[in-house]
């Protein structure tokens, strides 16, 4: 599987400047315009004017995408080619939906514009939001949040807003989540105010233990949070039961929406018991989403947490759609204006492109992938699937290079690193941490026959090349720009680059 990385010796932006270059040349103004506008340096108040011109690199136009196209020819991407980021994974986004997004009808649109004249935009936004209701069998939604975690954070303050209106605040301190969970989880929970306790995973399933749940549930539970299926791809089959037990006690039940890619045309956590849902919609909806984001989180809840939602909502009252401010009991304002508005759009385009019918074949075709790599992967040595090994996963599989670690000195890490010389994007590793020497692998429905079968035949050469040449597997990667690095220099506070300052020694010349 040969592959070769474009490598370019290429310096910074910075560094390319020379005094005097010029990328465009911006015309003057004519007599005309000067004579009705004035000379721009009258027009900028004084203190806004620079005393000295910002320290930009001086570069032409040619250099500029030079500098860049060579940039991305050393960058990997879900364009280029598979991306089985388990747990986070990022999906195919159809150039389609770009394109619906892309009109300047919508591009033009600002948010300080009066409702009438607005009128097209609120409809989206509002069929969007219940198109999710319907997608995960809640009443009200609410678009603002800014990505999953951003949607837990508003999920778990709609709790803490639920159990204060209750008068029962004081005593519900805890929310309970599973080992398996993902790590935003306890976060969300903590920033919210509320105390974590984690309960264990059964070994023999990977599914939330029945009689540790009951143990930590009392009148200090304010609400589970649970992914299902799970973070290693197990279904909860007891469900309906964990819900009853969490309502029982006065509590309420979260579904952190990340796996719903799973579920969609199967199954709704509504129908599950849960009383709010959020959706990561890069994930499930196919929107862009990386580095902090653009992304989208969008929120559902059943009919009596309505009350709590995110102001504004938008709302219909059968003449014309509006923005409702009128929420006494609201947590307030998540985000500026109404949420990641191109990111929704997209989610809008892709719903009704895909239909009822795409949907369901989304949640089987990623399910089939995650199922089908896990089958193969596990016939090479080294590589074990905890918790019920002959049970199906859902759309993404766990798989642990424990045993070849321990056999063979080659690592979850060795192993992602290697699956880049084949010019593969390597899965999670070391998450969850309830499996050791995780490699978490998450194909979604995108990806062909051909591009699995690629995947598979690498992982299956690591594994033999650890058990041969283990040497090759532990001085990977090779082929790209950027060979092995030191990890915990690279993190670490005292030794990371921050920026290309931090990163060019200091010149002789200027000391």
């Amino acid at each position: 599987m040969p592959y070769h990385q474009a490598r370019w010796n290429e310096q910074t932006i910075f560094e390319r400047s020379s005094p005097g270059k010029v990328g465009h040349l911006v015309p003057k103004p004519d007599a005309e315009e000067t004579k009705v506008a004035g000379a721009v340096s009258t027009l900028i108040p004084k203190k806004l004017l620079r005393d000295k011109p910002p320290l930009l690199p001086e570069v032409s136009e040619i250099e500029v995408i030079r500098h860049y196209t060579r940039l991305s020819q050393q960058t990997y991407g879900v364009t280029l080619g598979i991306y089985p980021l388990g747990s986070c994974t990022m999906k195919y986004n159809p150039k389609i939906c770009d394109f619906v997004t892309a009109t300047h009808k919508l591009q033009s649109l600002h948010p300080y514009q009066d409702e009438t004249t607005v009128q097209g935009i609120l409809k989206i936004l509002y069929d969007l939001s219940q198109y999710i209701a319907e997608i995960t069998g809640m009443s009200g939604v609410s678009l603002q949040p800014a990505a999953g975690a951003h949607g837990e954070l508003a999920g778990t303050m709609i709790i803490r807003a639920y159990h204060k209106y209750k008068g029962e605040l004081e005593k519900r301190k805890d929310i309970i989540v599973p080992d398996s969970a993902h790590g935003t989880n306890p976060s969300s929970s903590a920033m919210a105010g509320f105390n974590v306790v984690v309960i264990p995973s059964k070994p023999d399933d990977g599914t939330v233990d029945i009689e540790a749940l009951k143990s930590a549930v009392g009148p200090q539970t304010a609400g589970l949070m649970v992914t299902n299926p799970n973070t290693i791809g197990v279904f909860e089959k007891n469900i309906f039961e964990i819900s009853k037990i969490i309502h029982d006690a006065g509590g309420l039940v979260y579904y952190d929406g990340a796996n719903a890619n799973a579920i969609l045309g199967k199954t709704r956590p509504g129908d599950m018991g849960f009383d709010i849902v959020h959706l990561n919609t890069h994930k499930t909806l196919a929107s862009p989403h990386g580095g902090g984001g653009p992304g989208a989180g969008p929120i559902g809840v059943v009919k009596s947490l309505e009350k709590f939602l995110p102001v504004p909502t938008i709302e219909y009252d059968g003449k014309k759609y509006h923005l409702n401010y009128d929420k006494p009991r609201t947590i307030g304002k998540m985000k500026g204006f109404y949420g990641n508005v191109s990111v929704l759009l997209r989610n809008y385009a892709y719903i009704l492109t895909m239909g009822a019918e795409g949907l369901k074949r989304v949640a089987e075709l990623s399910t089939l992938n995650a199922n089908y790599i896990c089958r193969k992967v596990l016939k090479a040595k080294g590589y074990t699937l905890p918790f019920g090994p002959e049970n199906p996963r859902k759309h993404e599989c766990a798989i642990s290079a424990e045993e070849m670690s321990k056999e063979t000195g080659v690592r979850a890490l060795n192993v992602a690193k290697s699956l880049l010389d084949d010019g593969l994007h390597a899965p999670t590793n070391y998450f969850p941490l309830i499996v050791h020497e995780a490699l978490m692998i998450e194909p979604t429905e995108s990806e062909s026959k051909e591009e699995l079968d690629r995947f598979i035949n690498s992982m299956i050469r690591i594994s033999q090349q650890a058990y041969s040449t283990p040497e090759k597997v532990l001085s990977a990667p090779q082929n790209t720009t950027v060979t092995k690095i030191d990890e915990v220099k690279a993190s670490h506070p005292k030794t990371l680059c921050l920026n290309w300052k931090s990163y060019k020694p200091p010149s002789t010349d200027s000391q």
